[in-house]
């Protein structure tokens, strides 16, 4: 079995959450969610698992960052395409996302970055497969 991972983020409201990823064209995992948790399908390996703040409070003994003023963490995902780097971008802004960073553009690679509606910061990065290979 390949490993996953199961990044947790805490949600404030979670219909809105889930409502913003499932325009970005995301799926969710009905056996993983429930009415506190929505465990959303990034890939076969990679899930974000989307939990109320009342839920999430029950996993730490730390307080919760304030996404708003804090960033807690920047969650990058691979685009095909410098085009798909844009459409995602592109639809989290117009569905009740936000900006986070200026885009980058290295030539070989091209990223931009938003906030979901709970201000964590999601990066999107296409890297031309040739500069990939002459690194390895």
């Amino acid at each position: 079995m390949p490993q996953m991972i199961f990044v947790n983020l805490p949600v404030k409201d979670l219909e809105t959450t889930k409502g913003f990823f499932g325009k970005l064209g995301f799926s969710f995992n009905p056996q993983f969610s429930d009415e506190t948790t929505a465990c959303l399908v990034i890939s076969d390996t990679i899930f974000a698992m989307l939990i109320t703040e009342p839920r999430f409070k029950e996993f730490t003994k730390k307080e919760i960052a304030d996404a708003s003023k804090t960033t807690e963490a920047i969650i990058a995902l691979s685009a095909e395409s410098r085009e798909e780097v844009d459409v995602l971008a592109d639809t989290a802004l117009a569905s009740g996302g936000s900006p986070a960073n200026e885009p980058m553009d290295h030539g070989f690679m091209y990223g931009r970055s938003f906030q979901d509606p709970d201000h964590h910061i999601w990066e999107v990065v296409w890297m031309d497969p040739a500069a990939v290979q002459a690194q390895g």
